[in-house]
C-alpha cells in the first residue's frame, strides 16, 4: 500500500475529504503533527506523495515556527522527486513559497463564505474538469501569495486574485477550503473564536449558511481529490 505525509497544522484542521479519497484509492495516510510534537520528516523516503494542510501561522513566521523551513524544504524534495503534493490554505502558501513566490498579508481577512471563480486555465485543469465555473467556497485566511514562476493560476476571488494553482502535472495549492466537512467548519468555529471576533465575523452565520453550502463544495472537493489521489496511484 501506497503512503502519503499529511502535515496537520492545527488538531481541528485535518485532511477532511482529502483523506476519504486516499482511502478509497487504498493510499494510506502518514499523519505529521508539529502541533503535537512530531518533527516534520527529514526526506520524503517511500512516501509517494506530500498533503500540508492549514492552521494559524503565517509562512513569514518561521523563526517563531522552525518546522515551517523544515516543511518547505520537504515541499521542494517532493517535487524534485517529481512527486505529487496538495497543499491547502496554509499548505497552500507554503508550497508557493517553496517555489519562490512572495506570501504576504492580505489587504483584510476573507472568513467565511465566499464564490470562487475558476480561471480559463482552472476549467480545463486535469482535477477542476466538470466543477462549477463559479461555486461558493469555504474561506479562511488572512495571507495572500503571488503565483509562482512556471505556475498556472486556476481560481479567483472577489478578495483574492490567485485562489488556486498548479505547478507542473501533480502538485496544487488551494488557499479556500475543500476538504471541509460539517465537523471540520465547527472546529474552526469553535477554536477560532478570537480572529472571528478581530475580523468582525460572525461565526453562527458561518455554520447557519454551512448547510446552505456544503453538499456541493463536497462535491466538487470529492472529485477533485479523488483525481489526486489518482495521481499519487500512477
Amino acid at each position: 500500500m501506497k503512503t502519503v505525509y499529511a502535515i496537520q497544522h492545527i488538531h481541528c484542521e485535518t485532511p477532511g475529504l482529502i483523506a476519504d479519497a486516499l482511502a478509497a484509492h487504498d493510499i494510506a495516510l502518514a499523519h505529521v503533527r508539529p502541533f503535537a510534537g512530531d518533527a516534520i520528516p527529514p526526506t520524503m523516503g517511500h512516501a509517494a506523495g506530500l498533503v500540508v494542510m492549514g492552521g494559524p501561522m503565517g509562512v513569514y513566521e518561521q523563526d517563531q515556527h522552525p518546522f515551517l523551513r523544515d516543511e518547505i524544504e520537504l515541499i521542494q524534495q517532493a517535487l524534485r522527486d517529481g512527486k505529487p503534493v496538495l497543499g491547502v490554505c496554509l499548505g497552500s502558501q507554503l508550497l508557493a513559497a517553496a517555489l519562490g513566490a512572495p506570501v504576504t498579508k492580505g489587504q483584510q481577512k476573507e472568513i467565511g463564505w465566499f464564490p470562487v471563480t475558476l480561471t480559463r486555465d482552472g476549467a480545463r485543469d486535469p482535477l477542476l474538469a466538470g466543477v462549477p465555473a463559479s461555486f461558493t467556497a469555504l474561506h479562511w485566511h488572512g495571507d495572500v501569495f503571488e503565483l509562482p514562476r512556471g505556475a498556472v493560476s486556476l481560481a479567483s476571488s472577489a478578495l483574492t486574485t490567485h485562489q488556486a494553482f498548479r505547478h507542473g502535472t501533480n502538485a496544487y495549492g488551494f488557499l479556500f477550503h475543500m476538504e471541509t466537512t460539517a465537523p471540520l467548519v465547527e472546529g474552526m468555529v469553535r477554536n477560532f473564536g478570537d480572529e472571528l471576533r478581530d475580523a468582525g465575523v460572525n461565526g453562527d452565520d458561518i455554520l447557519a449558511r454551512a448547510s446552505e453550502h456544503l453538499h456541493t463544495l463536497q462535491h466538487a472537493g470529492r472529485a477533485v481529490f479523488a483525481r489526486w489521489a489518482a495521481l499519487v496511484q500512477t
